[in-house]
């Protein structure tokens, strides 16, 4: 935990509302895997305009600097994180049809913006109704499931740099392959994102939609919290299947454990601090490459001091 910088946060109040500025919040409250400690300061901005400014503001006075969507796929240390978090999520959620085109605010949940495409008759955005994260943070890891991902419907992303000046990328200049983009090397913080749909039966859209829900939920260990899949898939393998096979469902660290429903995910049993992660993703880690000298690496951003 530092020292709060008093005119950072003065200069931040000259714009933002109170909420919207968080000082030594717990990063536990903010992660899907609740866990994690302190950031010196949580903001949260509303548009653009407000992201580009507070940017400029976090350059200007050199206080380090982390971006988060929804929290979905990241282990806060324990210690949490020094300088400032700037969180996409809520205020930044606007959904707009346009057309076969849908202009979304980065901080929309991934699973509204799929409603919404299916509400619109717009097909293509199936395979992200259950993914538990914001559509910046599903641009940022290339995000995916049953067989879509968002290299396959994204169009154009806006973005702004960490020096403030706003961005715009055509999908060709994005980079997406498997869990990356760009945006993991450059730093720019992703702010709207444009999707290219096509038209659709509504009623096949929503049967596909009822049909991934049905598979995860029956498949995925949804009532525990975790941070998505917590490994790649390795070339040729499946991570879940190998951990599986290696008979680790179950093992436990402290509070985390691999889960008893899907060997691929580990979860907070309750009282999981960041190490018991660390140290249960590192065991998995050892047991498979003994076991079948695959080499596993964590999916799930890491963020922090430990």
């Amino acid at each position: 935990m530092c020292e709060i910088n008093e005119a950072f946060v003065k200069d931040l109040h000259g714009f933002l509302q109170p909420e919207q500025v968080l000082l030594h919040e717990p990063m536990k409250e903010h992660t899907t895997f609740k866990i994690g400690g302190n950031a010196d300061y949580l903001i949260f901005p509303a548009d653009v305009e407000q992201a580009a400014h507070i940017l400029r503001l976090i350059a200007r006075y050199e206080i380090p600097l982390t971006i988060l969507g929804n929290g979905s796929n990241v282990l806060v240390l324990d210690r949490g994180i020094r300088g400032a978090v700037v969180k996409f999520n809520h205020p930044m959620s606007s959904i707009r049809v346009e057309g076969e085109r849908i202009v979304v605010g980065a901080g929309a949940l991934l699973k509204d913006v799929s409603a919404a495409a299916a509400d619109a008759g717009l097909t293509g955005l199936e395979f992200a109704c259950g993914i538990p994260g914001s559509i910046g943070g599903a641009v940022f890891m290339n995000a995916g499931a049953y067989g879509g991902e968002m290299k396959d419907v994204v169009a154009s992303v806006r973005s702004v740099t960490r020096e403030g000046s706003s961005q715009e990328r055509q999908a060709a200049a994005l980079d997406l392959g498997y869990r990356q983009s760009v945006y993991q090397r450059n730093g720019e913080a992703i702010c709207e994102v444009t999707l290219s749909l096509a038209h659709g039966d509504r009623r096949d859209i929503e049967a596909r939609i009822a049909d991934f829900t049905a598979r995860r939920e029956a498949k995925q260990p949804l009532e525990m919290p975790s941070a998505g899949s917590t490994f790649k898939r390795p070339t040729g393998y499946y991570a879940g299947t190998l951990i599986q096979e290696t008979g680790l469902k179950g093992l436990t660290v402290g509070g985390a454990q691999v889960s008893l429903k899907h060997a691929g995910f580990v979860v907070n049993t309750g009282t999981a601090t960041a190490a018991d992660v660390l140290q249960l993703i590192r065991e998995v880690q050892r047991r498979v490459k003994e076991a079948h000298g695959v080499e596993l690496h964590p999916e799930v951003r890491i963020l922090g001091e430990e």
